[in-house]
C-alpha cells in the first residue's frame, strides 16, 4: 500500500496546528498552543495538552516527507523550541499540567505534551539543560502519579515516556517505576486482548497503547550500558502485543474504517504507528495497516482534527510513514 497516504493525511493538519500556537515572539504567551487561552481568553489557564502540538512540528521540519513545505524551515524550527518552552514555563512547580480544570494535574496532559517535548527536543538537537531539567521534574511526577480511572494508553504513554528519557538523560532513575507501570499495564489485559479504557474494550485507544508498547519492545532490543536488565521479561510484552494485534484486525471495516460507537469509549481513534513497529516480527500486523490505508484511499478515515487531540493522530501518522515496512 500507499504509505504517503500517512503524510497526506498529516500534512493537512499543520496549517490549523500552527494557526493554534501563539508564534508572535514579543507575546508574554509565545510558544502556547492553546488558542482558547492566549487569543480567545476564553479560559484563564492553558491546556498543557495543546503542547503536544511541538511534535507534529518538528517532524514535518525534520523528515523529507512528499510535498512538504515545511522542511527545513527555520521558522518552524523555532517555533518547536518556543512551543516547549511553553510547556516548562506554564507547568507547576511539581511538572505537572492541567488539561480541562484549573489545578488539576492530569496524567495524559503530562504524558502526552513530555512525550512530544522529549521527542523534538531530540529531533532539533537541543541543547537546553533547564528543559532537560524540567523533562526530569515531569517525569519524577508522572512516576509517581496514578489517574483515577484505568487508561491503559496513558499508563503505556508513561512507560514510553519515562524510557525515553532515560536513554537522553542516560538515567537508571526511573527503573523501578517503569517496570511497576509496565505490569500495571499488562495486568490490565483482558485474555481477549484488550487493554482495559476505562470500564471496557475501546479499539480505538488500543492502537494507541499498541504503539506504546511496540515503542517500547523495541527499544528493549536495545538496552544502553547505564540499564540493568528489564525486570520484565521480553517475552512477556511480546505476548501482550500479539495478542492485541490480533485481537484489533477484527475491527477494521470491510470498507477500511475502524471503530466506532460501540466501543467503551465511542472512539473512531486508528494509530497505525505500533502496527508497523510490531509488523518487522509479526506480519498480520502489517495486514491490519494495509486495510486502513485503503480505507484511507476510500476517504473513510475519521475527522480527528478537533482543537484538543489534532496532535495525536498527526504525529502517529508520520511515524508510520517514517518507519513503513
Amino acid at each position: 500500500m500507499n504509505r504517503d497516504l500517512f503524510v497526506a493525511v498529516a500534512i493537512a493538519q499543520i496549517p490549523k496546528i500552527l494557526t493554534l500556537m501563539d508564534r508572535n515572539p514579543h507575546s508574554p504567551t509565545y510558544g502556547c498552543c492553546d488558542r482558547n487561552f492566549w487569543h480567545y481568553k476564553i479560559i484563564d489557564f492553558p491546556s498543557g495538552m495543546a503542547q503536544e502540538f511541538v511534535w507534529p512540528l518538528a517532524l514535518v521540519y525534520a523528515l523529507p516527507l512528499p510535498d512538504n513545505p515545511y522542511y527545513q524551515q527555520s521558522s518552524i524550527n523555532a517555533w518547536v523550541e518556543a512551543g516547549i518552552d511553553y510547556a516548562a514555563r506554564s507547568a507547576h512547580r511539581d511538572g505537572s499540567c492541567d488539561d480541562y480544570f484549573p489545578f488539576e494535574r492530569a496524567g495524559g496532559a503530562a504524558a502526552f505534551s513530555l512525550l512530544a517535548c522529549v521527542e523534538s527536543y531530540t529531533l532539533l538537537q537541543l541543547d537546553r539543560p533547564d528543559l532537560l531539567q524540567f523533562f526530569q521534574r515531569r517525569a519524577d511526577w508522572l512516576a509517581h502519579h496514578q489517574e483515577s480511572g484505568r487508561l491503559s494508553n496513558h499508563q503505556a504513554l508513561i512507560v514510553l515516556c519515562l524510557e525515553l528519557l532515560s536513554r537522553l538523560l542516560k538515567t537508571d532513575r526511573w527503573e523501578t517505576a517503569k517496570a511497576q507501570r509496565l505490569e500495571q499495564v499488562l495486568s490490565w489485559q483482558d485474555s481477549e486482548g484488550w487493554f482495559q479504557e476505562y470500564e471496557g474494550c475501546d479499539p480505538g485507544y488500543h492502537t494507541l497503547t499498541v504503539s506504546c508498547l511496540a515503542w517500547v519492545y523495541a527499544l528493549m532490543q536495545k538496552p544502553l550500558p547505564h540499564s540493568p536488565t528489564p525486570p520484565l521479561p521480553h517475552s512477556s510484552l511480546k505476548d501482550a502485543i500479539a495478542k492485541a494485534i490480533h485481537l484489533a484486525q477484527h475491527f477494521v471495516h470491510p470498507d477500511g474504517s475502524y471503530g466506532g460507537e460501540y466501543t467503551s469509549r465511542n472512539t473512531y481513534n486508528f494509530f497505525p504507528y505500533g502496527f508497523e513497529l510490531v509488523g518487522q516480527w509479526l506480519p498480520e500486523a502489517l495486514a491490519i495497516n494495509d486495510r486502513f490505508l485503503k480505507g484511507l484511499a476510500a476517504q473513510k478515515e475519521a475527522c480527528y482534527a478537533d482543537d484538543h487531540i489534532i496532535g495525536h493522530h498527526t504525529w502517529n501518522y508520520l511515524l508510520a510513514w517514517r518507519d513503513f515496512v
